[in-house]
């Protein structure tokens, strides 16, 4: 099984697949994540520190694959999972889907792109070009991770689009969308349910915001390494790291019942905005709380709403 997971920059891709690589490893499956990110920095929390790149080593080698060893570019991090680092070609110059065929190519030659049961790609940012869309030519399915924000369910939208017209050649389904840094309650995935219910996808699992996944990039290290070194005590009977490291397992067990899968359809851009942006500046809020607090939270999200529509406005 191979998966691609997209989303907007900074919605937390890198640590989501990192911490599902490890969910699948733990059902019991030989996983091989792999980078598409120039910044070569998909795999440093498993690793804990940044890997050599494949374009790297192979402009080391001159580009003779057969002077290249799986030891070369494949490291083993947390979990046993095998991590790669695919690399990008110099800034403003090449293209990274011909990056991602190399990467491919070579693993290939090492006969180590069959030799697994789920490989993961974790593609940088915006599908913006063919050549960040070229992962999708690998994929059984595609995973795409957003947040309540405007930005990324605009560039989840575009990815959509990318994953129908792959669909067209390849036999490439969407799996489902992940909601990450949610905050702590339904409240604030409103935008994201507006959002499915007029382009139709699965929702695989909403992660709420914590301070934990921030610091676990700080430290080099996976959520579910974080859990398995905090000590169970009579003074500290429950690990609550445990309980978000379910999330993750979750999408794995989803993933590994081999969903159906859809073939989205995209919201044309300027109905998405007038879709979403409508919701807030008419004060829909479907989860209500206390009318003090709610009438204060949407004050705040119609301002923040506003904003994001003046920037997309001006851009």
């Amino acid at each position: 099984m191979k998966i691609c997971v997209y989303g907007k920059g900074g919605v937390g891709k890198s640590s989501l697949t990192s911490n599902l690589s490890i969910a699948l490893a733990r059902r019991g499956k030989r996983v091989l994540q792999i980078g598409c990110d120039p910044k070569h920095d998909s795999t440093f929390t498993l690793t804990g520190f940044l890997i050599p790149t494949i374009i790297d080593t192979l402009q080391a080698k001159d580009y003779h694959y057969e002077d290249v060893w799986p030891e070369d570019v494949i490291y083993k991090g947390y979990g046993n999972v095998d991590c790669v680092e695919a690399g990008g070609p110099p800034a403003g110059a090449g293209c990274g889907g011909y990056v991602v065929g190399e990467t491919v190519k070579l693993l290939k030659e090492l006969n180590a792109f069959y030799e697994y049961d789920v490989i993961l790609f974790d593609v940088l940012g915006d599908v913006v070009c063919g050549g960040f869309a070229a992962p999708l030519n690998y994929a059984d399915y595609c995973i795409i991770v957003t947040d309540n924000g405007f930005d990324a369910l605009f560039a989840a939208n575009r990815i959509a689009a990318s994953v129908r017209e792959k669909a067209r050649t390849h036999p490439l389904r969407l799996a489902g969308l992940v909601g990450n840094k949610t905050g702590a309650s339904t409240l604030q995935r409103d935008l994201i349910d507006k959002f499915v219910e007029a382009c139709p996808f699965p929702i695989l699992e909403v992660i709420p915001t914590i301070d934990d996944i921030r610091i676990s990039r700080v430290k080099g290290k996976t959520l579910f390494e974080m859990a398995d070194a905090e000590v169970v005590n009579a003074a500290n009977p429950v690990n609550p790291l445990q309980y978000f490291c379910e999330f993750y397992l979750n999408i794995a067990d989803q993933l590994l019942a081999k969903p159906e899968g859809v073939v989205p359809q995209e919201v044309e851009d300027r109905q998405l905005f007038r879709l979403l942006s409508d919701f807030y500046l008419s004060g829909a809020n479907p989860q209500s709380g206390s009318p003090s607090s709610t009438k204060s939270e949407t004050t705040n999200e119609v301002n923040n709403s506003k904003e994001d529509a003046l920037d997309f406005l001006i851009v």
